[in-house]
């Protein structure tokens, strides 16, 4: 059934409505074209908050399988990723000690908060090719996008520019089994912007047990009611299965890195998940001066994961609601400019373990026995935010903001109904995280700017209960303080751009999760921990002709993390580097373009070391990766395009973890897993067609 609709959506793409007014370039066709300069990318964030903003350009380095790639040539930022299913992000450090999936960072798509009441993010859920950039703020300086340790990162979806009616379908073949296609159609008159995209991606995987398959719907809508008010629709629908390969041990990595954990692979261990999310938003205007954005949502996941020690089959409820107005008024000669807001999102999660019986099954893999658990647990979080930016002179502006965070758990065991504490609250206390940026103009292309703020992390899921299953009392937020330096320079006809970043984050109550069986965990408030780093990002343009240019460029991480006071019964790891965390990161490539048609993008990444017990006896090997691309783009007609693009990913068939697992133990004998072992070289070629009425 999937496979007939994937075609038959695959021939609207010849589909005829009535005629629009032609443009140049959509964003259509935008990752067809040879793009010189993200033209379309906008920063979210309000005033002066630092953040990094990266589109198509970027997007253009990669294969369109995965946004992972182009997120991890930010510095600062790294995506452990042990599968398309199962991402890690880490912004300076933050989330680093997490065992699996994301948190300590908030995710938003088109403004609409979509981490859930547990803190957890999944980027995962997201096509790329839907996608037209990412915003990533690091740390907590963005009051209105949270104020969560690691900061937060902010899809926004494809959308039509200009007047026009398009349509496109770009299909991509690759090793291991890999298809994918993503038809698109995108409109806008004047007063209807629409954009509907439809998705389909399926792989064998390069290890065993590790087939994909995803199908995705997004429609994004905005409609001008008149001049001072435009309602905007958002639904995106993802349904995917994928199965799980698991992490290896060291020796089982180096013999065969291809081979699946024996457990997941006897098992035939997966996950599937049904997830959709409704936004609905209302922009108004009340004068020049003053406007509001407000929007309702609500989002379900429907998840299924069938594990060796259990099978998990979970259902959450989300939804609530975001106002946020912005406005100005004189200051001194110049206009000062104010926000301020609230969001609200709540939660229902609801959870039942079951015995998986698969060593019973005749090799068929898992089979579902008896429930041995049942939970739910109800989930709020209410952020309240202001910011105020003052223009103090014409070089010199201030930005102060303050956000205000309150969660509560409301946690019920409805399995071993009658036994004292089997339903229990948890309500953190209101905590203040202020914040100010600092922002001086040294010239027209030289800025220096700085940052102090103070930020927070809730504690998981895991983290808040024993493993009896019932509320840990004693656990708390973290919390912690970061100041930063830095400073974006141009020179030589602003062809050079240079932007040097250096911080120091804080933190205090460590939330740390010991691991106390296969599938139990306990979390406590262990410690501090101090987060030292620097950060550079250099690019370079140089035109030889006017059809012909190349920039390089490169992007280096210095991560100097490290454990101040972190005392683990009779072990003292202070003085340690943190776990998870590598040295050294580098990020660079080699972009370029000849004549309007052709693009050739190589890109290298070095991975330093990274230590996998507190105790620092065990790391990481590094490893160096290049991946190249090379496309040609040709209008045929005013009305339809076409675009080819070929590429391949670990050039040099390099073995590498592309995710680790830290202080992970054996059980039954068996030696530790600590090893997501990354692909093998593979090839991918893509053909777009386009077509603009």
């Amino acid at each position: 059934m999937q496979g007939s609709c994937f075609r038959f959506l695959l021939l609207l793409v010849t589909g005829i409505m009535c005629a629009q007014q032609p443009i140049s370039n959509d964003s259509i066709t935008q990752l067809d074209e040879v793009i010189l300069i993200d033209a379309q990318k906008r920063k979210l964030t309000f005033g002066i908050v630092t953040s990094e903003v990266i589109g198509a350009k970027t997007f253009q380095n990669y294969s369109p399988l995965s946004m992972v790639p182009a997120i991890n040539q930010i510095p600062g930022v790294y995506v452990f990723s042990g599968a398309l299913n199962t991402n890690r992000i880490t912004i300076r450090g933050i989330g680093a000690r997490t065992l699996f999936g994301t948190n300590k960072l908030r995710l938003y798509y088109n403004d609409i908060p979509v981490t859930n009441g547990a803190g957890s993010s999944e980027i995962e859920a997201y096509d790329l090719e839907n996608i037209s950039q990412i915003e990533v703020v690091k740390g907590p300086k963005a009051t209105s996008y949270g104020a969560n340790l690691g900061g937060a990162i902010i899809l926004s979806p494809k959308k039509a520019i200009g007047y026009s009616t398009n349509f496109s379908n770009n299909f991509t073949l690759g090793s291991f089994g890999l298809k994918k296609n993503n038809l698109s159609f995108n409109h806008y008159d004047g007063k209807l912007r629409l954009g509907l995209q439809y998705g389909h991606t399926q792989t064998d995987g390069y290890r065993e047990n590790n087939n994909f398959e995803r199908d995705g719907l997004l429609l994004n809508g905005t409609f001008h009611l008149n001049k001072n008010n435009a309602l905007s629709i958002l639904l995106n629908h993802i349904d995917y299965t994928a199965q799980i390969p698991s992490s290896l041990g060291a020796t089982a990595f180096a013999e065969n890195p291809q081979q699946a954990t024996f457990t997941w692979r006897t098992s035939k261990g997966f996950e599937a998940n049904n997830s959709t999310l409704i936004g609905l938003s209302l922009a108004h205007e009340f004068n020049p001066t003053l406007k509001n954005t407000t929007s309702v949502f609500y989002s379900y996941l429907d998840h299924y994961e069938a594990r060796p020690f259990g099978i998990l089959d979970e259902f959450t409820n989300g939804y609530g609601f975001r106002t946020r107005f912005e406005g100005s008024f004189p200051f001194l000669k110049n206009t000062a400019t104010f926000q301020l807001g609230a969001e609200l999102f709540k939660d229902a999660y609801r959870w039942k373990e079951f015995e998986n019986l698969y060593q019973d099954n005749n090799g068929n893999g898992s089979l579902q026995g008896d429930l041995f658990a049942r939970n739910t647990e109800f989930r709020n979080q209410l952020n309240t935010f202001a910011s105020l930016l003052l223009p103090l002179s014409k070089a010199f502006s201030a930005q102060a903001g303050l956000n205000v965070n309150k969660t509560d758990y409301d946690y019920t065991d409805l399995f071993n109904t009658g036994i004292a504490n089997r339903s229990a609250a948890r309500k953190f206390k209101a905590i203040l995280m202020p914040n100010l940026n600092l922002n001086y103009t040294l010239s027209q292309k030289h800025r220096i700017y700085g940052n102090i703020s103070r930020g927070f992390s809730n504690p998981s899921l895991e983290e808040t209960l024993t493993p009896d299953g019932v509320i840990n009392p004693d656990i708390t937020q973290e919390t912690g303080t970061n100041v930063e330096l830095g400073g974006n320079f141009r020179w030589a006809e602003n062809n050079f751009n240079l932007e040097l970043v250096v911080y120091q984050m804080n933190i205090q109550n460590l939330l740390v999760a010991q691991r106390v069986g296969e599938d139990q965990f306990i979390g406590k408030n262990a410690g501090k921990t101090k987060h030292q780093g620097v950060e550079v990002s250099m690019n370079y343009q140089i035109r030889f002709s006017t059809n012909f240019n190349v920039q390089p460029f490169l992007n280096y991480t210095l991560n100097n993390h490290e454990f101040v006071d972190f005392v683990d019964g009779d072990n003292d790891f202070s003085g340690n580097a943190l776990t998870g965390v590598p040295k050294h990161r580098i990020h660079s490539g080699l972009q370029m373009r000849l004549f309007s048609n052709f693009y050739w993008n190589t890109t290298y990444q070095h991975v330093g070391a990274i230590p996998l017990t507190d105790a620092n006896t065990l790391s990481s090997e590094s490893f160096n990766l290049v991946h190249s691309r090379m496309g040609y783009h040709k209008n045929l007609t005013t009305k339809f395009t076409v675009g080819v693009a070929i590429g391949v990913n670990n050039l040099f068939d390099t073995i590498y973890a592309q995710s680790v697992l830290i202080n992970t133990r054996g059980f039954g004998g068996n030696e530790p897993r600590y090893y997501y072992p990354g692909d093998a070289r593979n090839f991918y070629g893509s053909l777009r067609l386009g077509y603009k009425l």
